[in-house]
């Protein structure tokens, strides 16, 4: 332990996107592998109250936490590079902070006072902020801030971390992410933009103590000095960040950069261990050295932005990896699938996962990527939604109910093989008719399902409304569908399997989210393996023509 918690602050300037979520992982990652317990919240600016209604478009994943917050994709990254769970503590938007405030204002405990951003609204992000570190058990917190600085949205936030490293003194510290643009007309780096970024925040009263500097090109002689004398900062604190190949190398790029180092001197930790990074090498070598390659279709209706799928795409990597093996992923948009054409879109696959989503757009195409996978004995993995497909795929196509669907996109289906539960329906709030969170599972002996976990209980996350309608449970398991999974409290079905085809399994959870690099998810690795023996059957044929 390191005494009193100490808070680390990550802000980005010049650009979005620059990777505060990848840097502030790796950090995490880096103290912890010398031992230290480390956690990390992402502070976002927007006025939603979490991302839960959010279009994927406009944010990509929304991530769910044990707890069942719904949160943004950072704390999925955050999750997978130090292997321990996030809480709803580890995000907080705007949109909370401004309803904690009002609802308190309502509640009359300001005694009459003007409710105001400072003190009100920056008291209430410093009290989210060090939420986490009241806990006791983490030696240091790091908080991620959302956007630019210089950002409008921002401001609220910048102004509680001037406050809190005032308050903390040697116990806080700020890292400003930047950038370093590259001019190919001169062929040379500039630092103007970081200049700018820093003089920015340092009007709005922050000194940056570290300074990362993200660039496509190796930072020419001298620029670390002109940076660190420009922007007041010391030059080992002035770290090169170049574009990796994977976000699982940026931890060792941070490591030869010292990045871990410099924070434990300037927060006054002078004795600490070496940093024991072996099985993240191990990870490493499996992911970049592969002995052999699958190529799986990953079916949705937002292929075209694949941060929509971003834990399912590392979760796949993280089992590819288990396997030694490299996961191509061709991506299917499910609208653009149809009975006419599926073959010629899914055709060599050797793996099928229908993703998650809401909604009624894509449905039909995912239904007939499940069609296929049955039909030609590929691997299917289907997730939440893409599960559900699988139970009205099956429905139609070998129970003989043409119009069976769920009552999510058809409400007067005569065939409700899917439909909401019962305890959801009188609720109103989008928020509050999903069934979040973890919650348990008792698995059938025997099953896929049940090989890949090795044991018959556990616990997985949900996000979703509707569930497999057991009125048709008897009917389906004559057929050959069998539930391989059910919540032991709720008899809801969980899992479903197809007997008789070489692996083919639906999930009503969500894998994806409990993968990570340290303990890749095992129906992903199963799932790949799967896919892998797929791979081999249809080749002997081919082999055997030639």
């Amino acid at each position: 332990m390191t005494g009193s918690t100490k808070y680390i602050f990550v802000t980005g300037g010049v650009t979005s996107s620059l990777g505060k979520g990848i840097v502030s992982a790796s950090l995490a990652k880096l103290l912890q592998a010398r031992g230290f317990t480390v956690t990390i919240q992402k502070l976002d600016p927007y006025i939603n109250i979490d991302p839960g209604t959010l279009n994927p478009y406009e944010h990509g994943e929304c991530y769910v936490t044990e707890d069942g917050a719904e949160t943004d994709l950072d704390l999925g990254h955050y999750e997978r590079f130090l292997d321990t769970p996030t809480s709803q503590a580890n995000n907080v938007t705007t949109g909370r902070i401004y309803q904690s405030v009002i609802n308190k204002e309502r509640r009359g405990e300001y005694l009459g006072k003007t409710v105001q951003v400072i003190p009100h609204i920056t008291d209430e992000i410093k009290r989210h902020i060090q939420a986490l570190g009241r806990k006791g058990i983490y030696d240091f917190v790091i908080t991620e801030v959302g956007g630019t600085v210089g950002d409008i949205e921002s401001l609220p936030y910048v102004e509680a971390i001037r406050q809190l490293k005032w308050e903390k003194g040697r116990d806080a510290l700020a890292i400003h992410l930047t950038l370093l643009p590259y001019l190919s007309t001169s062929g040379e780096l500039k630092t103007k933009p970081t200049q700018h970024s820093v003089k920015e925040l340092l009007s709005l009263g922050v000194q940056p103590d570290i300074l990362v500097c993200r660039t496509e090109h190796p930072m020419q002689k001298g620029m670390k000095e002109k940076i660190a004398l420009f922007c007041n900062v010391d030059q080992r604190a002035v770290i090169e960040s170049a574009d990796a190949s994977t976000i699982y190398d940026v931890p060792l790029l941070m490591q030869q950069e010292e990045l871990d180092k410099v924070v434990l001197e300037k927060l006054g930790i002078t004795r600490y261990p070496e940093a024991d990074l072996d099985r993240w090498r191990d990870f490493l070598r499996r992911f970049k050295e592969p002995r052999q390659t699958v190529l799986i279709g990953l079916v949705g209706k937002y292929v075209e932005l694949h941060d929509a799928y971003k834990s399912i795409k590392e979760a796949l990597d993280h089992g590819g990896a288990e396997n030694e093996t490299r996961v191509e992923l061709r991506w299917v948009h499910s609208e653009k699938l149809t009975a006419k054409n599926v073959a010629r879109h899914l055709e060599g696959l050797h793996g099928i996962l229908v993703a998650p989503g809401f909604g009624s757009r894509g449905i039909e195409g995912k239904i007939e990527a499940v069609k296929y996978a049955r039909g030609h004995g590929v691997p299917f993995l289907g997730i939440c939604l893409g599960m559900q497909c699988a139970v009205i795929e099956f429905a139609r196509n070998v129970l003989g109910h043409a119009e069976a669907n769920s009552t999510e996109m058809d409400p007067d289906t005569q065939w409700p093989v899917i439909s909401m539960m019962e305890e959801q329906k009188a609720k109103v709030d989008m928020g509050g008719t999903m069934r979040l969170g973890s919650y348990p599972c008792r698995l059938v002996e025997g099953t896929l399902a049940a090989q890949a976990y090795g044991r018959t209980s556990i616990k997985e996350r949900h996000r979703h409304r509707y569930e497999f309608n057991n009125a048709f449970i008897e009917e389906f398991r004559k057929a050959g569908m069998i539930a391989a999974g059910m919540n032991p409290q709720a008899k809801l079905v969980e899992v479903v399997e197809l007997q008789g085809h070489p692996w083919f399994v639906g999930v009503q959870y969500h894998p994806e989210y409990k993968s990570t690099v340290a303990r890749p998810h095992p129906l992903f690795v199963h799932f790949v393996q799967a896919s892998l023996a797929h791979a081999a059957r249809t080749a002997q044929p081919e082999a055997a023509k030639a």
